[in-house]
């Protein structure tokens, strides 16, 4: 049978890296994020991953984000089992099969309309689930999402591609329109986005990155009512341990130098 056709360039493009990144660190024995979902997408889609150059390294470190952010996620769902989580931009990413969510959750992925449609045809339907096909940024689809319940919004591999305006603009709408709860995304510094358009795999997909964020307080002063709550690190000892030299060097260098922990980074407000 013949493969899904993808036809996606730039930003877009990218998920398509996430994803086999994701894929590719589930086919090892000692996998963190098990995400056969992923894998399985890959194997029915039409498209030479092979021009992302995705290595294994990479893969492992999508894959420490990602487990990063899903034991967040659970755990503010333990805590607020009547939840709602916002998930921006969402790719072709499994997250909700991989928190697995209670069935008092109502859960919305979030994503262009040809990527929304993709994840129609490459994933079961589930209950409570809500796709949502538009830009994040565009403020109507917020109305469709209840107000009055607890909210995790999770925003992986997002905010390097919004316009630098549009980020602080679609965050103020998001606590002004949600009753409270917690905000997690990965940030980079000026410093990481001139690395990051130097990336053979950003290179390959003629993506563009803007929003820079060298202090997680710059958005408290942007949006009075987000409070920062941690700088999260995803890299630990045992988690390098799975890379290869390079990436090990580049972890050590990372622990030691603090410009290079403001490179890229998991950051977690509240609101």
């Amino acid at each position: 049978m013949a493969g899904e056709k993808v036809h996606l360039t730039g930003e877009k493009e990218t998920l398509l890296m996430t994803l086999y990144g994701k894929a590719l660190e589930s086919r090892l024995q000692d996998s963190l994020l098990v995400d056969h979902f992923a894998d399985e997408a890959v194997l029915k889609i039409d498209y030479d991953f092979s021009r992302l150059k995705v290595d294994t390294n990479l893969g492992v470190g999508l894959a420490i984000r990602a487990k990063t952010l899903d034991v967040r996620v659970q755990d503010f769902l333990a805590r607020n089992p009547d939840a709602i989580v916002l998930h921006l931009g969402c790719g072709l990413d499994t997250r909700i099969f991989r928190v697995d969510p209670p069935q008092g959750v109502d859960w919305f992925d979030v994503d262009y309309p040809e990527v929304i449609e993709l994840r129609r045809k490459l994933y079961p339907s589930r209950d409570h689930c809500h796709l949502v096909a538009s830009s994040v940024t565009e403020p109507g689809w917020l109305a469709q999402v209840p107000r009055n319940r607890p909210a995790i919004v999770v925003a992986e591999g997002l905010t390097p591609y919004l316009p630098a305006d549009e980020g602080p603009r679609l965050f103020a709408r998001l606590v002004s329109h949600l009753a409270s709860g917690e905000l997690m995304f990965d940030a980079y510094s000026r410093f990481g986005l001139k690395l990051l358009r130097l990336n053979p795999t950003i290179k390959a997909t003629g993506a563009q990155v803007h929003w820079a964020i060298d202090d997680p307080h710059e958005l408290e002063l942007a949006i009075p009512k987000l409070r920062f709550v941690e700088d999260i690190s995803a890299y630990k000892p045992e988690h390098a341990a799975r890379m290869g030299w390079s990436a090990k060097l580049f972890i050590r260098l990372w622990r030691h130098i603090p410009a290079l922990r403001k490179v890229g980074r998991l950051l977690r407000y509240r609101f």
